[in-house]
């Protein structure tokens, strides 16, 4: 499978990202304005290095759908998804330019369009993930252990980008401010239990002062290349280590890789939404965590200590 077989678009998208951070980079050294308490150039430079990644995964996912009915449905989903984003990364630097914020920003009729325009695309850049999950669930020409992290980090992307839709939704400072003003210029938030603007970590803007629903969006979305990067991790080191020479365990171990992942997801994403700081967690949220980590390490350890035990030179299946 060479890189020629990936879905162009989604390329092309790869390639107009890395040019576009690059233009952020010179924006956050020649532009000095600050937007929500950071500088201007900021979010569209998170936005292209993310997408930057993104893209090239999903490409080269695409490409593992075979049959010509399966993979031009999953090739047109991919299409899609390259439109969707490239549109959504047109509005974010087109308000930037503008100096207005591009994320629930209602103030003017035209910033309204520009929000309803970016909600529409992220509804359909989901739903065209969706399809492309779906026919990567039905395809049956890949090794189980690659197939389910091929999946599987493509399912715990989609609820990544699922935490998103918490975010779009008035907060009730915004409905109380409306009502005693009888106007709503901003709709939504990422920030919870404090208004969106406040302290943050350096560069990412995260919270630090109260929760922060980004955090959740941005781990559970690279699911997409962790969850996949640890079945072919396993099955390079099936090569060294004889209990990894088995399918199986291998395949148990990405299934463990993505309930862990898709854990730390939800525990992110609640811990925001109980307005916790990422780095000022309280004792609940680090007892949860504390479990979710013991409880990854006794699968890791059940699933090894009940491998088979390979003949010394048992080859390792391509």
């Amino acid at each position: 499978m060479t890189v020629r077989s990936w879905n162009r678009p989604l390329l092309a998208l790869t390639g107009a990202m890395v040019l576009l951070a690059l233009v952020c980079v010179g924006g956050l050294l020649l532009d000095p304005r600050v937007l929500g308490g950071q500088p201007i150039w900021a979010k569209p430079l998170k936005f292209s290095v993310s997408l930057a990644v993104y893209s090239p995964t999903l490409a080269w996912m695409v490409s593992l759908v075979r049959g010509d009915r399966a993979h031009r449905v999953a090739s047109s989903a991919a299409t899609v998804v390259a439109l969707a984003g490239a549109i959504e990364m047109v509005a974010i630097v087109g308000q930037v330019i503008r100096g207005r914020a591009s994320h629930f920003d209602v103030a003017t009729p035209f910033d309204t369009a520009v929000w309803g325009v970016m909600a529409v695309s992220i509804v359909v850049l989901w739903l065209a993930n969706l399809v492309i999950a779906v026919m990567l669930l039905r395809e049956r020409s890949l090794t189980p252990s690659i197939a389910w992290g091929v999946r599987l980090g493509l399912a715990v992307s989609l609820l990544g980008m699922a935490v998103a839709f918490l975010m779009t939704s008035p907060t009730g400072a915004q409905i109380q401010a409306a009502k005693a003003t009888g106007a709503l210029p901003v709709s939504g938030a990422h920030a919870v239990g404090v208004p969106d603007g406040g302290p943050g970590l350096a560069f990412l803007g995260w919270s630090t002062t109260g929760g922060d629903l980004r955090i959740g969006h941005f781990v559970g979305l690279h699911g997409l290349q962790v969850v996949p990067l640890v079945a072919l991790g396993l099955l390079v080191l099936a090569a060294r280590v004889p209990r990894l020479r088995s399918e199986l365990v291998r395949t148990r171990l990405v299934l463990v890789a993505a309930a862990a992942w898709t854990g730390l997801t939800l525990l992110l994403t609640w811990q925001a939404l109980r307005a916790q700081p990422l780095l000022a967690p309280d004792a609940l949220t680090l007892a949860v965590a504390g479990g979710l980590v013991v409880g990854t390490a006794l699968a890791v350890v059940l699933v090894l200590a009940r491998a088979p035990r390979p003949a010394p030179r048992e080859a390792v299946a391509a």
